[in-house]
């Protein structure tokens, strides 16, 4: 029987990609990092109101502890690095080296919920994410792997490597938040961490834009029409990955989630018919054998 929180990933991924094609279309109005505040701020009315929405229902508020609030701050925190990373990453001119190498976030998630949360994998399930993780290097880098090994350890690397960790270190620490949470169901448990992160992302880059420009807050409140629907597509996508990170461990639910470059193969190849390289179809069928091994 297929457990819950597969289809739930699966969605996620499928909401993420929305997310982003909605948010790239604000890059000709917004730089980087107010495109990206987008995503925090136009979602937090939308966590609260998923939130409140749980609870009128029937479920139960969890009990908050400091230890809640610490894993989720730091959580927060991590994610904005790793966001600004991969966005240093890309202004190097090896763009694709940096985005294949912030892919080591499911490698980098499992070491550090080894460590945080004392959690351990089985060998069959590593050797899926390892092997995944070759198949989206494949598919990601469109310079192919002469790209990767004859570029050394520059900055795109580093940059890349930095938004892994930050993204696979900030996954982990959400699950041992929502885990930490001694009552409650387990949606009320992803919501309610969802809430927490969100909200602190908001007002934590919302101080950094002020304080840096406060013409970017100007320009990102008069994108509104366009902003509310980013927002709402990524806080569907992050409802899912938080629900997801509570029910498995992160390292698995990270992985599967790469299961969205197989959409992008997909609509690649079938709806615009664009020729692909052999490597592109190599690392596709690789991604394909690395899920299996994950989900046996």
């Amino acid at each position: 029987m297929l457990e819950l929180w597969v289809p739930i990933t699966i969605a996620a991924a499928l909401l993420q990609n929305l997310r982003t094609a909605l948010q790239q279309q604000l890059t000709s109005v917004l730089d980087a990092t107010e495109a990206s505040y987008i995503r925090f701020c136009y979602a937090v009315p939308f966590a609260w109101m998923y939130f409140a929405a749980l609870t009128w229902v029937g479920f139960r508020p969890p009990e908050l502890s400091w230890d809640f609030f610490g894993q989720v701050s730091m959580g927060a925190v991590c994610q904005i690095l790793g966001t600004v990373a991969l966005i240093r990453s890309f202004q190097t001119r090896n763009f694709a080296v940096g985005t294949a190498y912030s892919k080591t976030e499911t490698v980098q998630a499992a070491l550090f919920a080894a460590v945080i949360l004392g959690e351990s994998m089985n060998p069959v399930a590593l050797t899926g994410i390892l092997v995944s993780l070759l198949g989206v290097v494949l598919l990601s880098t469109s310079e192919g792997w002469r790209a990767l090994l004859h570029v050394g350890p520059g900055p795109a690397l580093w940059y890349g490597m930095g938004a892994g960790a930050g993204f696979g270190i900030s996954a982990v620490l959400y699950r041992g938040a929502a885990l930490s949470l001694p009552t409650g169901d387990f949606l009320v448990r992803a919501s309610i961490t969802l809430v927490a992160a969100t909200t602190i992302q908001t007002v934590g880059m919302g101080v950094y834009l002020f304080l840096r420009n406060r013409n970017s807050l100007v320009l990102v409140g008069q994108v509104w029409k366009r902003g509310v629907w980013v927002g709402l597509a990524g806080m569907l996508a992050s409802a899912g990955w938080f629900t997801a990170m509570t029910l498995e461990r992160a390292a698995y639910v990270r992985a599967l989630g790469q299961v969205e470059l197989l959409f992008a193969f997909f609509v690649t190849l079938v709806i615009f018919r664009e020729k692909v390289r052999t490597s592109e179809i190599l690392g596709a069928a690789t991604v394909v054998l690395g899920l299996v091994l994950l989900l046996i």
